[in-house]
């Protein structure tokens, strides 16, 4: 089984295992279809709270959840799980957390996570996205308040 990569503090991870929060939690599915076209996170874009915890559900198998480089708050370090396992990530850093499915990223499969002020959006914007993902990220990081 792959092992997910790095972690810090600010993200917990419990693969398949439920954890005591203070904040909401915001449930997000990974599919092979859904609303917005196929191999998709649903729902792709979240506005979150400093100690919410995102939990990424593989609806469907083949995807895994990972961190696009230059698209977390400063302190957050890179993260990567294994495919077809759950994944829960405790957001406490402001800013804007952008993740993609990494066999599926060049055919859009990308989500945006908002916690609190997004402080690192023009960094986030900036990062050059490949494939269907160029058009998804777009439309999602115009959702940010």
């Amino acid at each position: 089984m792959f092992k997910t990569m790095m972690m810090s503090a600010a993200i917990t991870l419990a693969a398949g295992a439920a954890f005591a929060t203070d904040g909401a939690v915001h449930e997000v599915k990974m599919l092979n279809k859904g609303e917005a076209g196929v191999m998709v996170f649903e729902p792709a874009y979240v506005k979150a709270e400093p100690g919410d915890v995102i939990q990424f559900v593989p609806t469907d198998k083949g995807h895994n959840v990972e961190s696009i480089d230059g698209m977390l708050p400063e302190g957050v370090e890179a993260f990567k799980t294994a495919f077809n396992e759950p994944f829960e990530l405790t957001v406490d850093e402001e800013g804007v957390y952008g993740v993609k499915c990494t066999p599926h990223y060049a055919m859009g499969m990308v989500a945006l996570i908002q916690v609190g002020d997004a402080a690192n959006l023009d960094a986030a914007a900036d990062v050059k996205q490949r494939g269907k993902a160029r058009g998804r990220m777009a439309d999602l990081i115009a959702q940010v308040e």
